[in-house]
Parts: structure tokens; sequence; C-alpha cells
């Protein structure tokens, strides 16, 4: 099967989500476990490969139009979009900035094999700070190894290449890092926590102590914090923005089935949960242009590094990840009170517990008040 024409990709993802997400969602909370079979279609949908160029066999895809894919199944199963996320984040960085033959060939094996990346870039004594690490890429002629203890791995053990964060060398200073391609073959695993979490449950990422070898035409040339930059801090921050605008749409669409059922069993009268209906599609509608406007931008200057690099750049990022992260929080919450006791009720038709468990994660990856403190500093030294 060929890759699917970028403007296709939301709605293939989009009934994949409804058709195949959705009816699994609940197990996939309930039992925290991975969405395994909305992975596979859209694997099969040749999904997983959106990002890369149309000449290299991929869809081609946009940020924006990945961004919709991702909105279309978070609004059936947030794990299994967020799960989606993360992975073309990590697509974005190797398309981006691969340099190297076997990075390539990666590529090339993303195309054909529609391989899952997952991520490692938290380490345990670090404090949440992804620009920061205490472990080392070693090398041995061209050969590289690496010892990682992180608090989370991305669902590690179904991720087929785990992208790591390291210090260059052993020497090097913290913040001095590489990116790594930790490949399967070449990779193990030793589990240090398990996943048993408020929301988010079926992205399954618990913490593990990861050792890696490989050649090491796997790291990346340009610098961890090029690429961060340019490529991994944007794109996350507009990704993971569509996942929680999927969220707060679930649960302002439950909202207002709620309020038109009043009104159909009352004609004539407007029903008091309708002007907190008015007020919730606006701050829906604030979402909207904070999650679209990002995805909009970042493909406007894509091609231009030094725009992308740039401290404005990076402030107005940062600003849609904690407006984003804080609205899906307001947005579920006012739907809930629209709602009431239907929608405290675990499961029925207008249950708002998973969407109100799924919407607190957004502050805490990559903690909102960490990157507050990152933009102050910013500020303080960018004129404009």
């Amino acid at each position: 099967m060929s890759a699917p024409a970028s403007n296709e990709i939301a709605a293939i993802a989009a009934t994949i989500g409804r058709d195949i997400a959705g009816p699994a969602a609940a197990d996939v909370d309930k039992n925290a476990r991975f969405p395994i079979e909305a992975i596979t279609a859209l694997r099969e949908a040749n999904l997983m490969s959106a990002l890369v160029p149309v000449d290299e066999g991929g869809s081609g895809a946009s940020l924006v139009e990945v961004g919709e894919a991702v909105f279309g199944l978070s609004q059936h199963c947030a794990s299994t979009a967020m799960i989606f996320a993360m992975h073309h984040i990590q697509v974005a960085c190797l398309v981006r900035h691969e340099r190297t033959a076997e990075l390539q060939k990666l590529q090339d094996q993303l195309v054909a094999e529609q391989l899952l990346f997952g991520s490692a870039t938290t380490e345990k004594g670090i404090g949440g700070d992804v620009r920061s690490s205490t472990c080392a890429v070693e090398r041995d002629g061209d050969t590289f190894t690496l010892v990682k203890d992180a608090p989370v791995i991305s669902y590690g053990e179904y991720a087929d290449v785990i992208f790591a964060t390291a210090r260059r060398t052993p020497d090097s200073p913290p913040s001095d890092q590489s990116f790594v391609a930790c490949l399967k073959s070449g990779l193990t695993l030793e589990s240090t926590s398990t996943w048993d979490t408020l929301g988010f449950r079926g992205t399954c990422s618990p913490g593990f102590v990861l050792s890696a070898t490989g050649p090491t035409s796997l790291i990346f040339e340009d610098s961890y914090s090029d690429i961060s930059a340019q490529t991994m801090l944007p794109t996350a921050h507009t990704l993971w923005a569509h996942v929680w605008l999927g969220i707060a749409t679930s649960a302002t669409n439950k909202a207002r089935e709620f309020v038109r059922g009043a009104a159909r069993r009352a004609p004539g009268t407007t029903p008091p949960g309708a002007i907190r209906l008015a007020d919730l599609m606006s701050h829906l509608q604030q979402f909207q242009e904070t999650a679209n406007g990002a995805a909009r931008r970042f493909d406007e200057l894509a091609d231009d590094r030094t725009a992308v690099s740039a401290a404005r750049f990076a402030i107005m990022m940062n600003g849609v990840k904690i407006s984003a992260s804080t609205l899906v929080i307001e947005i579920v919450s006012k739907a809930l009170l629209i709602v009431g006791i239907a929608g405290y009720r675990d499961g029925g038709k207008f249950g708002l517990g998973l969407q109100l468990r799924d919407s607190y994660g957004g502050a805490l990856m990559v903690n909102n008040d960490r990157i507050a403190l990152n933009t102050a500093q910013m500020l303080l030294v960018t004129k404009g």
C-alpha cells in the first residue's frame, strides 16, 4: 500500500479514531494498556511516515495536516493521539536533521515497515530539565554505547526505535547533548517503575534503564540544542496542543448534545446550561486558533532555520504550550458543570471522567512552571 496523499491523512485518522480507537478507549484506559488495535490500523494505513517527503516514500504532510490527524484521533482516544503525536515529533527530527547514511536508512525503514518511534529525553537526577544530561555517549571506534536511567520512556516496550539524549562525550558539560537513535536490535530496557497514572493511561510510559549500542552513524551530527530549538520544541508544543484540543472538543460536544437534549424536552425555553455553553464555545474557538495558528506558523518558517531558532519563536511556542494545557482543563471543567451529575458518573453517554483525567496531563508534560521560567529568562535578553 502506498502512502496516502497528505490531504487525506486527517480523514483517515478520524475514521480510525471513530471506528477503532474510540470503541477500545474505555478498555485502554481501565487496564492502562497500549492501544494496539489503533496503532496497528495507523500502521496499515501508512500514516506513520506522514512527514516524510513524497519523493522519499512518505506523504509529505505539513505540520498543519499532521495536527489535524492528531486532533481527529484525540476526540476518540487521547492516548492513541498522544502516541501518534509523540511518534511524529521524532519523525520530524529525523526528517529535518538526518545527515548520515545510517539515519537515511532508518528513514527508509520507517517508510517500508511503518516503525513506531519513542523517546527518552528525561533522566533521573536532572529534575525534568530535558536540556541537561548526566549520562553520556561513549564511543569506541565506529561503535557507541549509552546507558540512561530514564523515569519515563514513551511507550518504551512497544517502540521500534527510541531517540535518546545524552552528553556528547563523558567530558562534555550537561548542556552539550547529542541525539541518538537507539534501534531495538541494539537495545535493552530494564524496568524501574510501573505505569498506573491518572490520565493518558494507554501511553504506557514507565521508567527504564536504557542500555543501547550501535554504529556511531546513528548519532545525529546536529547538536541536540539545534534539534530541540528548530524542530522538537515547536513540533512537540504544537502536536501536544492538538491532542488537548481533541480532548476539549470531545467534552464540548458532549455538553452541547446535553443542552440540545434539554431544549428538545422543553420546547420554547432556553435551558440553563445554554449560557454556559455559549461561553464554552468561545473558549474552544480561542483554543482552536492557538493550536492551528502554531502549526501554520511553523509551516511558514520551517525552512528558515534562523527564524525557528530565534528566542522570539521559542517564546511564542512556549506560550502555545502553556495556553493549550491550561485551556483544556478550563474547557473540560466548564463542560462538566453543564452536564452535571451525568458527566460525573463513570461511563455513560455524557461521562467526562476520562476527558477530565487526561486534561490534567498537559501541564505536567514538561512542567508549565519550568517553561514559564525559561520564557522569563528569554524575555530579559530578547528585544522586541
